[in-house]
């Protein structure tokens, strides 16, 4: 293979994987987040507001708190989808729950992914998805709650207005 050749396909290797951008690649986020709390708990909350979330009436005000819909649930793996309500675009969700301290506590690692391949900015809005739900749940008021996320990690995630998005 030419030397040029060799060093884009190396370009688009790094590339993919994150390594040379100040973000992802594509509309996403992952966050990790802890609780003082069980699983069954969080899973519970979690799951209770994706239902409650499932039509537009939590958007009337102009937000996105609304058109989730739950996909499967575990107490180890929730998937959900989320739509925006005006442009109808669709994202991907999961939840993955692993109790550490003999069970008594909780590490979520959660994923908002845009189905939409071309979709690059989305003002915060994959974040938004996650951090609203764990918002209207009230698990940010648990005890123990950390979150642990960047920019690098959330598209835009510094710039999200999640009243809005």
């Amino acid at each position: 293979m030419h030397p040029v050749c060799w060093a884009f396909a190396a370009a688009l290797v790094v590339g993919s994987s994150g390594f040379c951008c100040a973000g992802p690649l594509h509309a996403q986020c992952k966050v990790e987040w802890y609780f003082g709390i069980p699983c069954r708990a969080v899973y519970e909350s979690l799951v209770s507001q994706i239902k409650k979330w499932r039509t537009m009436s939590g958007c009337t005000m102009g937000g996105q708190r609304c058109l989730y819909k739950l996909q499967s649930a575990s107490v180890h793996f929730i998937a959900a989808k989320h739509r925006t309500p005006f442009k109808r675009y669709v994202d991907d969700i999961n939840f993955r729950l692993v109790p550490y301290h003999f069970f008594t506590s909780c590490h979520v690692s959660a994923m908002s992914i845009s189905e939409n391949w071309y979709a690059i900015k989305d003002h915060g809005t994959n974040y938004c998805n996650l951090y609203n739900l764990m918002e209207g749940s009230r698990l940010t008021e648990s005890r123990g709650y950390k979150e642990v996320t960047s920019d690098f990690l959330c598209t835009q995630r510094s710039s999200a207005n999640c009243t809005v998005y």
